[in-house]
């Protein structure tokens, strides 16, 4: 399943203060995003089946509350998520809570445990029709959560019954109050704007996020424009994912703009160590999901500024995912050299023309990213352990 995932474990977020929506607020032009904000039990349940996995991914946010809730399960339940959640990254399919929610993200199939229960029990009929229509369809993944979906069933009649829904509510408090909230601070923040002037698409007005307790560290994007994250991000954070997660692809990855721009990049023996050498666990093991997911982050970078929100670029570039997204600081240096920002247009037809020019060639990209990133240009990967 393509990697709709955005990692959030450098939670070293920008704080919010009052002065950010004073920023957003100050824009004289018409709001065109609409923000819905909820919660989900369903959602939450299959969030927590990473820490009842016992991965240290989860664990370290909420080793506690897993221990607690699996001393309730059956012991055949509890080996079975653990069981489960190894298949499905040893078989292909992905991380388990994550991708499942995907699956489970329409026609309300996350209102609750008893809700994903019977979306599973009938799911050609309440999953297959949309996840089929959506850009996330994977003829292999269906096979594999098709053939899980009994074990599924059992896993989740298992956390149903051992009180899942109360286990949460003592957990979460009033989550209405934090919903209010966040919705309240969300209000003011047009990304569908910047959206639409950075690429030249139309987007839909509404962004739902969604509210949970056990989400971290993921942000997690599903059908739709539909958002999933912890309940205590902050609202920078927020609109962070939200202008990063909706522009993907932000060019189609198979048009002539996008293959031309693979076929320099192809040459450039930085960009293919990159993609050979770094850390798996990252995602992007293609060249072609380094550019998708890269030109993506050089998008919402300047959005995130242009809303008040953005993490200053050198730093953000070098405490991602080992500081692999060296394209990215390329593209956005490049971006910020047109005014972009200020100008706006077509995406696709700005990577045409920049790849046409020689603009993406290494003697013109690594310069441009060697400035953004802070580091020497003949050092701009992997980091240096005196990297500061």
């Amino acid at each position: 399943m393509q990697r709709r995932t955005f990692l959030a474990t450098a939670l070293a977020t920008l704080a919010l203060s009052s002065s950010l929506s004073g920023i957003a607020a100050a824009r004289s032009t018409p709001n065109k995003t609409r923000w819905q904000v909820r919660a989900s039990e369903g959602f939450d349940a299959l969030a927590f089946l990473g820490p009842l996995a016992g991965n240290e991914l989860y664990t370290r946010y909420y080793g506690a509350e897993a221990t607690a809730f699996a001393s309730r399960l059956p012991e055949a339940a509890r080996n079975d998520i653990v069981k489960l959640s190894a298949e499905a990254t040893s078989d292909g399919y992905g991380l388990l809570g994550p991708n499942l929610s995907v699956l489970l993200s329409t026609d309300g199939n996350d209102a609750t445990v008893d809700s994903v229960i019977a979306a599973i029990k009938a799911r050609d009929q309440r999953i297959l029709p949309k996840y089929m229509k959506s850009p996330y369809w994977d003829e292999k993944d269906w096979g594999w959560f098709d053939r899980m979906a009994p074990r599924l069933e059992v896993i989740f009649s298992a956390m149903r019954d051992a009180g899942f829904a109360a286990f949460r509510a003592e957990h979460t408090g009033d989550l209405s109050v934090r919903v209010a909230d966040v919705q309240r601070s969300l209000n003011s923040f047009d990304v569908i704007t910047w959206q639409e002037k950075l690429t030249g698409r139309t987007f839909e007005p509404t962004i739902e996020i969604v509210l949970l307790q056990f989400s971290k560290p993921h942000g997690i994007k599903v059908q739709g424009q539909t958002f999933l994250q912890a309940t205590d991000y902050d609202v920078a954070l927020t609109v962070r994912i939200a202008a990063h997660e909706m522009l993907h692809p932000p060019v189609p990855m198979q048009g002539e703009a996008a293959l031309a721009a693979l076929k320099v990049l192809e040459r450039d023996a930085l960009m293919m160590k990159i993609v050979r050498e770094h850390d798996p666990r990252w995602g992007y093991t293609t060249l072609e999901g380094v550019l998708n997911e890269d030109l993506t982050e050089a998008l919402d970078q300047l959005i995130s500024e242009a809303l008040g929100v953005g993490r200053n670029p050198a730093d953000r570039w070098r405490e991602a995912d080992d500081g692999m997204h060296v394209l990215a600081a390329g593209l956005y240096g490049l971006l910020r050299q047109d005014r972009w920002v200020d100008t706006g247009g077509s995406i696709e037809a700005w990577l045409a023309e920049a790849t046409r020019k020689g603009r993406l060639a290494p003697k013109v990209l690594h310069p441009v990213a060697s400035r953004v990133l802070e580091r020497p240009v003949d050092k701009l990967w992997p980091l240096q352990a005196t990297t500061k």
